[in-house]
């Protein structure tokens, strides 16, 4: 359990990366797929504070698991471009969590907007992987990190509806 609450930002600030060559596409900007590689690997080093990420899968073999995933893409990347993203917990429950990030460029501007839910899994089920309950310590982690981020303000990219606006 976190003995105290202050290691992580609220939002937490992921780990900084540069838009590589070979995700550009055709369009010369940033390839679809790999907005979902940056906040994913965003998101890993997000939950490694609860103790939830890569150690924790080698030493209990569960893991998190995206069931479900939105992405905004608000302004194109370029290569080159610096960008860092911001997590934050939007809700849990005992098996799984709903989270958001945001992506932005090292000048601020805002480039993407992720909302997903996260499943915990434990992958040595008696019939294969299946969705479990988060142990009390760790749903502990999870809650205060939920009240920290919970005082954030609210954002129009969470709960977007994805279809065509009829006018």
């Amino acid at each position: 359990m976190l003995s105290d609450p202050k290691p992580f930002d609220t939002p937490v600030i992921c780990p900084a990366m540069t838009v590589l060559p070979e995700w550009i596409d055709y369009n010369d900007h940033l390839n679809v797929a790999y907005y979902g590689l940056i906040f994913d690997r965003s998101a890993e080093a997000a939950v490694d504070i609860l103790n939830l990420g890569e150690a924790y899968r080698r030493a209990e073999n569960k893991t998190l698991v995206t069931a479900e995933c939105h992405i905004s893409y608000v302004r194109e990347l370029k290569v080159g471009s610096e960008v860092r993203s911001s997590f934050r917990l939007i809700d849990a429950d005992a098996k799984s969590l709903h989270v958001y990030l945001e992506l932005y460029h090292a000048d601020g501007w805002l480039a993407a907007a992720q909302e997903s839910v996260l499943l915990h899994v434990d992958l040595a089920g008696p019939s294969g992987p299946r969705v479990v309950r988060l142990a009390d310590a760790i749903q502990g982690d999870i809650q205060t990190m939920l009240r920290y981020h919970s005082s954030l303000p609210p954002t129009k990219y969470v709960g977007r509806v994805l279809g065509i606006r009829r006018r």
